[in-house]
């Protein structure tokens, strides 16, 4: 009788050892400390690390008074391919709708991310072997009184990846030189004028919108 239950206790503890082992390694494993789905901030999820450790942000913000009100402005000026005629380069829509969200034009492969009555915001896609800038303009038509408004552009990208301070100052300057003849452009439209021809382009249609 003695025997019997020995054999008995012995059995069930090696059953009870042998499905502890099994549920071991089954569970899965936990995940090294800084892993996705790990951490205190973001609801849990962790975060990837940054493609550019350390960004400059450059701003260049430009504005421009116009003798019409704001929403005439805009009307001759701020539809979202009319980039074609004050910057005198061809533009087309290449997906979406002109003026709605989510639309592409073909400068720049330019996709539009954000608009209200009176503006627009756009950025450039991330190109495969670039490091991505970040690149974003807003183009506003801003009314100052009931006749007169003004046109803002505001550019913001980061130029770390530059190679000197030299060489983002140049850059800055070219793009401001860019919008600057682009805003005036644009007053000349919206105040009934017509724009004398475009000057020889040796950079091709994309370039003066972040390239």
């Amino acid at each position: 009788m003695r025997n019997r239950f020995g054999v008995g206790v012995i059995g069930s503890a090696l059953a009870i050892i042998s499905l502890a082992a099994v549920m071991s390694a089954q569970a899965p494993a936990a995940p090294p400390q800084g892993a996705p789905g790990q951490g205190a901030r973001g609801g849990g999820r962790g975060q990837a690390p940054l493609q550019v450790p350390n960004p400059t942000y450059a701003v260049i913000p430009l504005e421009i008074a116009v003798n019409k009100p704001a929403a005439d402005v805009w009307k001759r000026v701020g539809k979202y391919c009319d980039i074609g005629e004050w910057l005198q380069v061809p533009c087309t829509i290449t997906s979406g709708n002109d003026g709605e969200v989510g639309a592409v034009r073909s400068i720049g492969t330019e996709v539009l991310v954000a608009k209200t009555e009176l503006s627009y915001t756009y950025t450039q896609p991330v190109r495969e072997g670039q490091i991505y800038n970040l690149y974003h303009g807003t183009l506003e038509a801003r009314p100052v009184t009931a006749t007169t408004s003004k046109l803002v552009y505001t550019l913001i990208y980061d130029n770390s990846m530059m190679a000197d301070d030299a060489a983002r100052e140049a850059d800055k300057m070219r793009r401001t030189q860019t919008f600057t003849q682009a805003l005036a452009n644009m007053k000349i439209l919206a105040e009934g004028g017509t724009l004398p021809p475009a000057a020889p382009r040796g950079g091709g249609a994309g370039r003066g919108r972040g390239n």
